[in-house]
């Protein structure tokens, strides 16, 4: 019961992420991996402004970022339909998604099946309210 999920760690450094996570961390839409803030430093300032877990060019365009969610969604990635229900929740904000809960429930309820635990807890939380 004290051990962190795998998903906790940095896939690059393999230390364990600080909490609160999304301070100290980010999740990259092109492979829906976290990494930590160190890691992405380090790889700026070794002059590599591409993604430095999967090396793909990050991208400001919304198109471009949806599409890649879009890509990770077509491939079961539970990670990536988990994010993409919790943008279609609280509203895609960057992304250009309007808020959508049924949308976001069918989203959450495919990542459960998939095994994604994030999703289960955005669902118990999505049925309490």
């Amino acid at each position: 019961g004290l051990e962190r999920p795998e998903g906790d760690f940095c896939p690059i450094c393999t230390l364990a992420i600080p909490f609160p996570m999304d301070r100290y961390s980010s999740i990259n839409v092109c492979c829906m991996k976290r990494l930590c803030k160190g890691c992405v430093m380090a790889a700026k300032k070794r002059g590599m402004f591409d993604c430095p877990f999967c090396r793909t060019p990050y991208s400001n365009n919304n198109a471009a970022m949806v599409a890649m969610f879009q890509v990770r969604v077509g491939k079961k990635d539970p990670e990536a339909i988990a994010q993409l229900g919790y943008k279609h929740y609280h509203g895609g904000g960057n992304l250009g998604l309007r808020i959508d809960i049924r949308k976001a429930i069918e989203l959450w309820k495919e990542a459960a099946e998939l095994g994604s635990v994030k999703a289960l807890y955005n669902l118990g939380i999505s049925y309490e309210n």
